[in-house]
């Protein structure tokens, strides 16, 4: 028998968003670990707001809508709040109820900027690897870097000397004109530098965000931003690596760009074994036979193909092929807050394979 087309609303729901979600969905691991987490971090939230004036968004709930934001690819708030709105598994993940009003999204993003910050984010990124901590390596580490693309046109790149003559068009023509970090800034985001990652590539308004992985399972154990230049990578890989706790022989692997002889020297003086790939194209290697000997170079060259992996993941789900942020300290912020949730991700996959 063909049933009816029945368009009746139903007037009442006995039905949560608890009881909607499966119980074997993605999700539910992630949101335990990170309930988990925000309760550790309530008396942080709490020194953040007054105990006066009207109620603001629960930084709880900020935080896991930024992350779903991040699991799934939204590319602004307005869609976010959108999707909270009719999606159940986004209320869930949140905490709201069935018919509980979802927020303005500029009141939204006006909250996400009183709330984080760097120290938000680096206490909520400590707290994840607190819970993988049984997966990490105390030993095998590898560094890379690479580039974000700021919020900002490279018709906004302009000479620091004062604004163009009178009469000048807004869209300027720059062909042909030679322009440099020295002599030119941009109006939009002072801060972004021009910067090419290889030669021959576009040269783009940048940043530069660093991470460091352990090489057991492929979990980023420190993340940085910093402006774009030559020597930025080198310069954030030894500070991140002088922060690896214990007194136990560490190795630290990386790419050819890291193969110059006072990164070498300097990772030895710190009593770090450079695992970097040897660079032979132009001139002779810092690396020689008394680190490539060993097989644990050659298992450092493959895993630290690994910490690509995270940074494709990062720019590709996680929006930071361009960052809608500018200023260092926003981008460094929201570059230390993808990691966590790269982190997680990667942590819900480990448990599950530890279970089977």
């Amino acid at each position: 028998m063909r049933g009816e087309d029945a368009k009746q609303e139903a007037m009442f729901s006995y039905v949560s968003p608890e009881q909607r979600v499966p119980q074997d969905h993605p999700l539910r691991p992630v949101r335990e670990m990170v309930d988990t987490i925000l309760k550790e971090m309530s008396p942080c939230f709490a020194r953040l707001y007054s105990e006066r004036g009207r109620p603001s968004i629960a930084p709880e709930r900020l935080l896991r809508a930024l992350l779903l934001q991040i699991f799934y690819s939204v590319r602004s708030e307005r869609l976010l709040m959108e999707q909270l709105d009719y999606n159940l598994l986004f209320r869930w993940f949140v905490g709201m109820e069935m018919d509980e009003a979802v927020w303005n999204h500029a009141v939204f993003s006006k909250n996400r900027e009183r709330l984080l910050n760097e120290q938000i984010a680096q206490a909520f990124f400590q707290r994840v690897l607190r819970q993988a901590q049984p997966y990490l390596s105390d030993e095998h580490f590898t560094v890379d870097g690479t580039l974000l693309e700021a919020w900002a046109s490279q018709k906004s790149f302009r000479p620091k000397d004062g604004e163009p003559p009178a009469g000048t068009p807004r869209e300027a023509d720059f062909h042909g004109q030679r322009r440099s970090n020295e002599t030119h800034q941009s109006t939009t985001d002072p801060e972004a530098r021009l910067y090419k990652k290889s030669k021959g590539s576009e040269a783009k308004l940048s940043y530069l965000g660093h991470g460091l992985m352990e090489n057991r399972n492929g979990l980023l154990v420190r993340t940085m931003v910093t402006q774009a230049d030559g020597t930025a990578e080198r310069d954030a890989a030894l500070l991140m690596a002088s922060k690896i706790p214990g007194t136990q022989p560490i190795t630290l692997g990386g790419d050819k760009n890291y193969d110059t002889g006072d990164f070498v020297s300097t990772l030895r003086e710190m009593k770090i074994t450079p695992h970097v790939a040897q660079n032979n194209t132009r001139r002779s290697s810092a690396i020689d036979e008394r680190t490539t000997r060993h097989a644990g170079y050659a298992i450092s060259q493959q895993k630290r193909k690994r910490v690509e992996q995270a940074f494709g993941w990062m720019k590709m789900i996680g929006l930071l092929r361009k960052v809608k942020l500018r200023g260092i300290e926003k981008v460094g912020w929201w570059f230390t807050f993808v990691g966590a949730a790269y982190n997680l991700i990667r942590l819900r996959r480990l448990r599950a394979e530890a279970v089977a």
